[in-house]
């Protein structure tokens, strides 16, 4: 069994609004980069990472005019996919949605939200991701209101084998300092930003929690947009959202080999899964964003992680049409899960 996640920079801006790939030489929204060029080069690495379920994170938008899950129904058969169903769970207005190919000979898959509908009066502890969560962020004895920008998916899993697990797929992130008209009130925006995120990463724990006490096999995937070490703002809140969404390494923990590797090693090489280029500077920034984290009942089961990193992965260095099209597919790269789910 192989579980994937990957986040594809602008999926959406692809299709048409008929939810048709474009597939032409107009420009993406990758730089320099065509849509038909970013199309093929997606291609080439869905069908390499040949996966039974893949998480995408930046998904094609859902909204008045387009679907997400035509969207991707016709991308996995433009290029014959064995992935071609679709689950999806809550929208957003980011056009980045979260959703799951998934091979229908392999698994059957379901949106399945757990946690009380709290709306917008919200409430404690762990409700739908679709909801609101009351929750202190600054400790002035008032509850504030927090909301998913863009709400986890929750999914109930069955494989042929008849392995049950669920899996969350998350994209959490901190909004940019929009408004700001200076260095100290640019500042004042990204602290609460990122409070805001973390109260995100301890909304998801929560729910984790409930999942681990019931002793429910979970994978929960997805890009974080934090990690340890990334910035100077973890030294200020103490913990990254990486820190608090996997929890304690004592049985209430999740596990990820390349997290554990981040942080145990402040100094020195890590693993990253992202690369950006730094217009100022001229460079390009690597950083560990994207993680696949499971229960021991699944790392027990032979799992094995790989980063598909053009530049570090040896088998994607070696294939220079896989190397080239994982650079040119998107500023991330996918993140695989092998384990074998027979009893």
């Amino acid at each position: 069994m192989r579980i994937a996640t990957y986040n594809v920079e602008w999926f959406s801006a692809l299709f048409n609004n008929h939810d048709e790939l474009f597939n032409d030489n107009g420009w993406s929204s990758r730089y320099n980069v065509t849509r038909a060029q970013q199309t093929a080069a997606l291609g080439v690495v869905f069908q390499a990472m040949d996966a039974d379920a893949i998480m995408v994170i930046e998904a094609p938008d859902q909204s008045k005019t387009n679907a997400t899950i035509r969207a991707l129904t016709n991308f996995a058969n433009h290029f014959n996919l064995r992935t071609r169903e679709v689950v999806m769970g809550f929208s957003n207005d980011t056009e980045q949605e979260i959703a799951l190919l998934y091979d229908p000979y392999v698994m059957v898959a379901e949106h399945d939200p757990k946690g009380v509908f709290s709306g917008q009066e919200g409430a404690t502890g762990a409700p739908r991701f679709d909801g609101t969560l009351l929750i202190d962020l600054d400790i002035d004895a008032t509850e504030d209101r927090v909301v998913f920008s863009k709400p986890p998916l929750e999914i109930a899993l069955q494989t042929a084998n008849g392995f049950d697990f669920r899996m969350i797929g998350a994209h959490l992130k901190s909004k940019a300092p929009h408004g700001a008209g200076s260095s100290a009130e640019m500042l004042t925006l990204n602290i609460a930003n990122r409070r805001k995120q973390l109260a995100q990463a301890v909304w998801l724990r929560a729910r984790i929690e409930t999942h681990l006490a019931e002793g429910t096999p979970l994978i929960v995937l997805g890009d974080l947009n934090d990690g340890p070490g990334l910035d100077e703002f973890e030294s200020l809140f103490g913990r990254s959202s990486v820190e608090i969404v996997m929890g304690q390494d004592d049985g209430a923990g999740l596990f990820d080999p390349h997290a554990r590797q981040a942080l145990s090693r402040r100094l020195g090489a890590q693993p990253t899964t992202a690369r950006f280029w730094i217009r100022p500077e001229k460079r390009f920034l690597q950083a560990l964003l994207d993680y696949i984290m499971v229960t021991d009942d699944i790392r027990a089961k032979g799992a094995k992680w790989r980063i598909w990193h053009p530049l570090d992965d040896p088998q994607c260095w070696q294939n220079p049409e896989l190397r080239d099209a994982l650079v040119t597919a998107s500023d991330h790269f996918p993140v695989t899960l092998d384990f074998d789910d027979r009893s």
